[in-house]
C-alpha cells in the first residue's frame, strides 16, 4: 500500500501544491479572476458569467472555498463570493519567493556546458 509522504514536506511547499492544484483548472481560474475584476461579493450570477452549467460552477466554487481563497456568505437565498484577498496575497508572496529562487541560478544548458 502507498502512502503520502506529504510530512517530509514543508508546510508552505504543502499549501503551494494545495493552491496550484486547485488553480490547475481553467475554470477555477476564471471564477478567481471573475470575482477580483468585479471588487466585490457576487451572488449566484457567477454561472452566467461563465460557459458552464451552474451544477459545474457550483463545484469550482466549493473547491476553491475548501481552501479558503474564496468565502461564501449567506445572503437570504442566494450565497455572496468573494476573494480571500490576506490569503491571495501571501500566496502571491510565496510564489514569488518559489519563482525568484528558481530562476536565480544562471540557465542550465549547452551554452552552460550542460548536456541537456
Amino acid at each position: 500500500m502507498t502512502y503520502a509522504k506529504t510530512t517530509v514536506f514543508t508546510e508552505e511547499q504543502q499549501q503551494l501544491a494545495r493552491i496550484a492544484k486547485a488553480l490547475a483548472h481553467p475554470a477555477r481560474v476564471a471564477i478567481v479572476q471573475l470575482l477580483a475584476a468585479k471588487k466585490t461579493c457576487i451572488s449566484g450570477d457567477i454561472a452566467a458569467e461563465l460557459p458552464l452549467s451552474r451544477t459545474t460552477v457550483s463545484q469550482h466554487l466549493q473547491e476553491l472555498k475548501a481552501l479558503d481563497l474564496i468565502r461564501g456568505e449567506i445572503d437570504g437565498l442566494t450565497v455572496c463570493y468573494c476573494l480571500n484577498i490576506k490569503l491571495l496575497q501571501q500566496v502571491n508572496q510565496q510564489f514569488t519567493t518559489f519563482f525568484v529562487e528558481a530562476t536565480a541560478n544562471e540557465p542550465c544548458g549547452p551554452d552552460a556546458g550542460c548536456a541537456c
